[in-house]
């Protein structure tokens, strides 16, 4: 029974140390673990430098195996603290912390140059390392709720803009024809969306008088319509800024966003 008490007070005070941003512990804790996620980031993006990485290979090298221990150890931690680990190892930072540490270790496993691409692949996996900062950013937990709440909105836009795309791109390859580069109609839908969404390329551009007439149209409805999902995003954020929330984690499950008067977590129903 001790025995017992003495793991739960030790797996609390990890809990702590690791979850809450709010204590001295905790904001240092973060701090190290964010400069980590930035020097592993630099790491993988110098590596692939040639003239770079083959000049420091073998320091990049004891540096990404430092900095995979260090993240092997606070995925570990992470799952030793929290009551419900498979719950935190299924979540959406869990998955993200294993990604971390995961392509370091399968490249023991692939040996030998007929693997040199595969590896590569796993090298640039531990971009997502970048990934982990989000959730030591306030801020960015009030962007996902907006943008899951504009989630509905944006689909509904999107298809709308598809339909757009797939009529302007159809009545371009009618128009335009294969002589002025508009071979099929998936290259002039192609088109459509270059041309909607401002980028222009130039690689295909209507030469007749009607094709460059639907394009000034296709134009013009690009600045207005670039400004839609913008808007949403917007109207959430300001609703999510209103709303009381807390930033109290869940021991359990480690959600968090729960209402200031709450006492179960929402996400697991465990007490708060």
């Amino acid at each position: 029974m001790a025995e017992h008490l003495i793991i739960n007070k030790w797996r609390d005070k990890i809990y702590e140390v690791i979850f809450e941003a709010d204590t001295p512990i905790g904001k240092l804790f973060d701090e190290i673990l964010i400069v980590c996620i930035i020097a592993s980031v630099l790491v993988v993006m110098l590596d692939s430098v040639d003239s770079i990485g083959g000049k420091y290979a073998r320091l990049f090298y004891i540096l990404e195996w430092f900095f995979t221990i260090v993240f092997s150890i606070e995925y570990i931690l992470r799952l030793i603290s929290v009551r419900r680990p498979v719950k935190y190892a299924t979540s959406f930072f869990g998955i993200v912390d294993l990604l971390t540490v995961i392509p370091t270790y399968l490249d023991l496993f692939l040996p030998g140059t007929r693997f040199l691409l595969v590896i590569r692949i796993l090298r640039v996996l531990r971009i997502f390392r970048v990934l982990k900062l989000a959730k030591y950013v306030g801020e960015s937990n009030l962007l996902i709720r907006a943008i899951k709440a504009s989630g509905r909105k944006i689909t509904i836009f999107l298809f709308f803009i598809i339909t757009i795309v797939v009529v302007l791109g159809s009545l371009m390859y009618i128009v335009e024809g294969a002589k002025h580069g508009f071979t099929s109609i998936p290259k002039s839908i192609y088109w459509a969306i270059v041309t909607l969404t401002t980028v222009g390329y130039g690689d295909v551009a209507p030469e007749t008088s009607l094709g460059q007439a639907m394009a000034v149209v296709v134009m013009i409805m690009g600045y207005s319509i670039i400004a839609v999902p913008t808007g949403i995003v917007t109207v959430e954020m300001a609703q999510a800024f209103k709303e009381n929330i807390s930033t109290k984690l869940c021991h359990d499950c480690s959600g968090e966003g729960h209402d200031l008067d709450a006492k179960h977590c929402k996400f697991c129903g465990s007490e708060l």
